[in-house]
Formats: C-alpha cells, sequence, structure tokens
C-alpha cells in the first residue's frame, strides 16, 4: 500500500480535516430513500414438501455428482480438510455438511457507506436497489449503440448518485473499454469512491484485484474499519452448471478473509446452463449455493455472503435469452423460498429485458421481472435500473426511466396504512353522500404524500403534451439524463483521502504494462 495512505487513515480516526468539515458545511445533499423495509408478505409458490424434496435432490447432487473445482488446489484442500471427498477437480460433499457450514454465514449484515447516512442494511425484509452492472456496450439517443468508455461510466456513478430511490452505487455498471483491462478496475473504484457517497462493490475480474479493492478501501474508511466491518459486496458468479473457477474463487477468498460481502451467485439460463424445468433448475441452483457459500465460511466462519441466483431462459428459435418470463418468475420466487430457508440475505431480479430500445418490450418485461424481486424477498436486487438487450448494453435513458419506477416498489413495500388516518373515516364523514373529496380536510393534509409521483412519466393534457412537442417516454428521459448530469455535484471527501486514493491508483497503474485482453 502507498506510503499516502498513512496521514489519510490517521485523520479519519481523528475525525476529518478541517476541509473536509469545511466542504461539508457547504455540501448540497442529495436526497435517497432508505432502503426498502417491505411491510407485505412474500410470495411463496413451493410447499414445504417441495423444498424439502429440492433439498434432498440438491444434496444427492453435493454428495453423489459433486462439484469441480478448476485450477483451485488451496480451495482442494479446504474440502479435504473439511470431509469432503475431492477426486483430482471434483470436490464430493457428504449429506449435511455444507448446510452445517452454511450455518455461520449471517442472516443480515450492514454494508457500511462513506457517508453513514446511505448505510445500507442487507438481509432480513429489506431490499437494497443497485444498478446495471456489466455491459461492455451502452446506448444514448444521441451516439446510439457504442462501446463504453471511462466516461460513460463516471456518467452513470453520478447519475446513481443523483437518483432518489437507488441505494447504491453498484459495481461494473458498465464495462470501460478504453481503459486498459488490468487497470481499469482502479479507475472504476475510484469513482465510486469519488463521484458518489453511496456503497459500492468491489472487482472481481481477478485476485490481485479484489486485494486492489480492499487496499483501496483501508485508504477510504481506515484499515481497522474495513477489518470489522463490510464495506464492499461483490459478485462471485458460479460457472453453471456445477462448476467453480480459480479466479473467482480467488476473489471470493480475498473477499471473506478480509470480512467483505460476496453474493455466490449461479448464472442461469435455463435450458443451457440449467435443466429445462423450474424444479430442476432451483435443485441445481441450490446445490450450487450450498457448495459456494460453504466455502466462503471455510475461508471465513462469519463472513458476509448473499445467496444469488441470476435466471434467464433461452429461445429455442434463436438462442437468445428471454426474461420478464413466468418461468423465471417461479425460480425467483422459488430461490427466494430456498434462501429464507437457508437464513440467508437473497439477490436476484432487476430491470431485465431483452430489448435493443427502452421500449414497451423493454417495460413490460423489465416490470414483470421488478414486482417479481420485490414479492420473491428479494434483498440486494444488482441490475435494478439501466439493463437493455440481455445484459449487453447499460442505457443512459433506460437508467433513468427504471430509477424512476423503482419509486413504485417503495410505496407498494410500505402495505395498507390502517392507522386512524390510513381508515379516513373522518373524511369520509366530512364529505357525506354525493359529495367529493378534493377539498376535505384529511385530503388537504394528506395529498402531498399519499400517492406516489413520477418524476419523469407525462400525466399532462392531450393539448399540453402536443405543444410540448409530443415528447415519448425515452425523449423525457434524455431530458433528464442531461438535467441530472448538469446540476450534479460531488459529495464532500475529506482532500487528503481523496489525494490518497489517487496517489495509490496512479502508483499502481505506473507499475503495470497495459494489458487488453
Amino acid at each position: 500500500m502507498s506510503d499516502a495512505t498513512a496521514p489519510a487513515r490517521a485523520r479519519r480516526t481523528r475525525g476529518g480535516g478541517g476541509a473536509a468539515r469545511r466542504a461539508e458545511r457547504t455540501a448540497v445533499s442529495v436526497e435517497t430513500a432508505k432502503f426498502i423495509e417491505r411491510n407485505v408478505p412474500n410470495y411463496e409458490v413451493l410447499t414445504e414438501e417441495a423444498l424439502d424434496t429440492i433439498e434432498a435432490n440438491a444434496n444427492r447432487i453435493l454428495e453423489e455428482i459433486g462439484v469441480n473445482f478448476v485450477d483451485s488446489p488451496e480451495a482442494l484442500d479446504r474440502w479435504r480438510a473439511a470431509g469432503a471427498i475431492v477426486e483430482g477437480e471434483r470436490v464430493r460433499i457428504p449429506n449435511g455438511l455444507a448446510r452445517k457450514l452454511c450455518a455461520t454465514a449471517p442472516s443480515t449484515f450492514t454494508q457500511h457507506a462513506r457517508n453513514p447516512d446511505r448505510n445500507v442494511e442487507i438481509g432480513g425484509k429489506n431490499l437494497v436497489l443497485a444498478p446495471v452492472y456489466g455491459p461492455p456496450f451502452v446506448r444514448d439517443a444521441q451516439g446510439g449503440r457504442r462501446y463504453a468508455t471511462m466516461d460513460d461510466f463516471e456518467k452513470f456513478v453520478k447519475l446513481g448518485y443523483m437518483s432518489k430511490w437507488l441505494h447504491h452505487s453498484g459495481g461494473t455498471v458498465c464495462e470501460p473499454t478504453d481503459v486498459p483491462v488490468n487497470k481499469r478496475h482502479l479507475d472504476m473504484l475510484l469513482a465510486h469512491m469519488v463521484y458518489s457517497d453511496k456503497p459500492f462493490m468491489g472487482s472481481v475480474t481477478e485476485p490481485s484485484r479484489a486485494q486492489d479493492s480492499v487496499e483501496m478501501c483501508e485508504i477510504l474508511f481506515g484499515k481497522e474499519f474495513v477489518q470489522n466491518n463490510t464495506v464492499m459486496t461483490s459478485l462471485i458468479n458460479i460457472n453453471s452448471p456445477l462448476t467453480f473457477d480459480s479466479i473467482m474463487m480467488g476473489a471470493l477468498e480475498v473477499y471473506a478473509s478480509n470480512n467483505q460481502a460476496s453474493i455466490i451467485s449461479p448464472f442461469i439460463v435455463g435450458g443451457a446452463m440449467a435443466p429445462v424445468s423450474i424444479a430442476g433448475t432451483l435443485t441445481q441452483v441450490l446445490a450450487e449455493v450450498l457448495a459456494g457459500v460453504a466455502f466462503s465460511q471455510l475461508i471465513r466462519p462469519g463472513a458476509p455472503v448473499i445467496m444469488g441466483t441470476f435466471v434467464a431462459s433461452i429461445d429455442m428459435n434463436s438462442g437468445a435469452p428471454t426474461f420478464g418470463t413466468p418461468e423465471a418468475a417461479h425460480i425467483t420466487y422459488g430461490a427466494g423460498q430456498l434462501a429464507r430457508r437457508l437464513g440467508l440475505p437473497y439477490r436476484s431480479a432487476g430491470s431485465f429485458c431483452g430489448s435493443k430500445l427502452p421500449d414497451a418490450q423493454a417495460a413490460y418485461e423489465t416490470a414483470n421481472s421488478l414486482q417479481t424481486g420485490l414479492l420473491s424477498g428479494v434483498n440486494f436486487m444488482l441490475h435494478a435500473c439501466g439493463w437493455l438487450e440481455g445484459g449487453l448494453v447499460a442505457s443512459f435513458e433506460k437508467f433513468v426511466m427504471d430509477a424512476d419506477q423503482l419509486g413504485t416498489l417503495h410505496h407498494f413495500a410500505r402495505g395498507v396504512d390502517l392507522s386512524e388516518t390510513g381508515q379516513a373515516m373522518d373524511a369520509i364523514a366530512e364529505v357525506g353522500p354525493g359529495g367529493h373529496y378534493l377539498g376535505c380536510a384529511h385530503t388537504q393534509a394528506n395529498f402531498k404524500s399519499a400517492f406516489w409521483r413520477s418524476d419523469l412519466l407525462d400525466y399532462k393534457p392531450f393539448e399540453t403534451w402536443d405543444e410540448e412537442g409530443a415528447r415519448d417516454t425515452q425523449a423525457l428521459a434524455t431530458q433528464r439524463v442531461q438535467r441530472m448530469l448538469d446540476t450534479y455535484q460531488q459529495p464532500v471527501l475529506d482532500p487528503e483521502i481523496e489525494a490518497a486514493l489517487r496517489a495509490y491508483v496512479a502508483e499502481k497503474k505506473a507499475s503495470l504494462p497495459d494489458a487488453f485482453v
């Protein structure tokens, strides 16, 4: 770690420098809604008998078929020491061992943000919303579809910071292809740390990059704070079916050993990476999650983990993934029940769609997926806004369209108000038969907060809408993107900490030759 980190850590212990305090007093605060706390029941599609059957079958897979840990001799040694049967790269886990190991994983945990007001609680009845992750392309109305750049990435981070209903800055919101592969994680992390004060994700594309993520967090938060608290959530994908690779396992090793959270997530496209049947897919998902979560606990008992599943099916005519389908909903609901059965936080769903544009197809498929995620008990929703074209594209317009619609999830999750105000008997008595409620005392007192209101969609009369240019939703979203970027103000950060972060990034990048593969 760079020597420049030492004064930053020391100053954080003392409570921050004078420059940081002066900046904080003059900073403009951007409103962010608290993470969702559900007051509605989860929707369950599986009976207890069905859950018993799926878990029994998952245990059979682990014991009789096993899972592969590829190019991971350290992982194989850990499993062997834990009592698993290891033959080559195949690990067979005795019945009950994985479940026993998973028991030390916490059911809830706090992910800390550099602004403590933005901390999130992951697990229980909570839902944390994070943006799209991983697309190599971006799209906007002016430039069309193109490879993503670091400038695009920084714009998405700023939009995420400015989005009221989004609780999390995410990770690889798009893949900045103009920066070398072996260095871009440094620039992406720096952008999250500097341009937003919401929680963020670390790099998983190589174990050393995960270590860089930890070290940058030690500059931002302080080394002792990082070891005692969770400040990153990162995505560890399983190579379904039943394969764990050395890159993902190496990153998991770094994060778990440093008390940082990992999403253990099978990558499921039904009919390609899993069976075409719902029960068969859920069985494979559970087997993979059990093995992955158990391995995290072999590294460090009590390390925070999230049970994840990415769910799509395949179009048997084109081979393309499909989204927002009833089969995906059944798997998402069922996996939520399995996560609660294991006592683990749950990640799934998002603004999934297969459309090439932010159009009606995108809206239908996204709405289906978002509502399914809310009602399935998802605790961490990656890809909550900005997803387009099966995840190949991060769309600026769809980012703000989705981010606006996330407000509906917040309001629906509140449930039905049965307080005295909610019952509204005084209003009914005041108005009586044949009247109207527009001017009554109850309406006047509550109309500002009674209904969710979009900041994007158009509800104006036709004549007004037509006079203003007959703009469709994409045109309104284009305007909103520009307005948000024009009014963006960077959240306060201690100048010495920012300088230490930039010095770390510059030193790391200078020490490596560029690599684009």
